[in-house]
């Protein structure tokens, strides 16, 4: 913000101001309109199970997490006697431990020479930023490695060990459509995926799939760009929509592990496939005040959200490590 100019001459010997002040006051003319902010979508709500996010208030909080027993089934012969059985699973405990704040002041003298309502704006730029920073560390601190063993690798697959989902140093190498030698088609890493929850006996409505921009731009690039192929009256070309594909509600994430900041090779990325039934995420904004600032004169605006994550069934999650060709 702009301060009124001290119109007490220079003292002697001191350095001019350059320009040199002439005695006459320039306001600065504040934009009413501001530059619109483009934020990082977030897609950990859309993937996850949230049905526990009612029953948390503070950081510290436990959710215990029934899990459903499986009952045994066994052979009949006349006359015998049954034997009982008293089904029990374990449980999960989903812990409520990570959060993150903001803390911002607004000093009195700013508030004044401002138009704008700064504290609205701030609280909806920390909204977003708060966004953005959880589905980063959920995305790379639990979902990442977090597929059952069946799920992920070189030889994925329950029940044929034979789908290769790639490792890091050795990613699949996806290209849009006519794969060279050590490439595979981007169709093909999804219907990979399809299939190792297929073997899971994972169901089949409900599932998910989060995927970085240049492969939704490769998809848009491959056979599926033949509307009859999609059964959408448009191409996706033409319509700009990915929508569902094998099964999969298809997500595009900016957030996704990589090897810029994680423990991936150059170029490589995880993309996640699932269901809701295998990632639980509960979240609560437990925290937001504003009061006035003991130091100084102004305006405190500050929040805290709590959460919690867990990869409840890994069976229902699958990760493929990926490279552009």
């Amino acid at each position: 913000m702009a301060y009124p100019v001290n119109a007490t001459p220079w003292p002697t010997g001191s350095a001019n101001p350059d320009p040199a002040y002439t005695g006459v006051f320039i306001p600065t003319i504040w934009s009413g309109k501001l530059i619109e902010k483009f934020y990082d979508a977030s897609v950990i709500p859309a993937i996850a199970n949230t049905d526990y996010e009612g029953e948390i208030s503070s950081y510290g909080d436990k959710v215990v997490i029934r899990q459903q027993p499986d009952i045994s089934i066994n052979a009949y012969e006349a006359e015998q006697a049954l034997a009982f059985e008293r089904p029990s699973a374990s449980i999960v405990e989903l812990l409520i431990d990570k959060g993150y704040y903001f803390n911002t002041i607004l000093d009195d003298v700013m508030e004044v020479q401002s138009d704008l309502d700064q504290l609205s704006m701030w609280s909806d730029d920390a909204s977003e930023q708060m966004k953005i920073q959880i589905d980063t560390e959920v995305l790379h601190n639990e979902l990442l490695d977090g597929a059952d063993a069946a799920n992920k690798g070189a030889t994925a697959g329950r029940k044929s060990g034979n789908v290769d989902l790639g490792v890091t140093t050795s990613p699949l190498v996806i290209t849009p459509r006519a794969p060279q030698a050590g490439e595979t088609e981007v169709i093909d890493v999804i219907t990979r995926l399809g299939q190792v929850l297929d073997e899971q006996n994972i169901p089949e409505t409900g599932r998910w799939m989060v995927i970085p921009a240049w492969m939704a731009a490769m998809i848009k690039r491959s056979e599926l760009r033949d509307a009859a192929l999609t059964g959408d009256g448009s191409s996706i070309l033409r319509n700009g929509r990915l929508g569902s594909i094998d099964r999969f509600t298809v997500y595009l994430s900016n957030l996704l592990p990589d090897g810029n900041h994680d423990s991936l090779a150059a170029g490589e990325f995880a993309i996640f496939a699932g269901h809701s039934v295998g990632f639980t995420f509960a979240s609560q904004m437990s925290k937001v005040e504003t009061l006035r600032g003991e130091s100084t004169f102004g305006t405190i605006l500050r929040g805290l959200q709590v959460y919690g994550r867990k990869v409840t069934k890994g069976t229902a999650v699958a990760e493929a490590i990926v490279k552009a060709a």
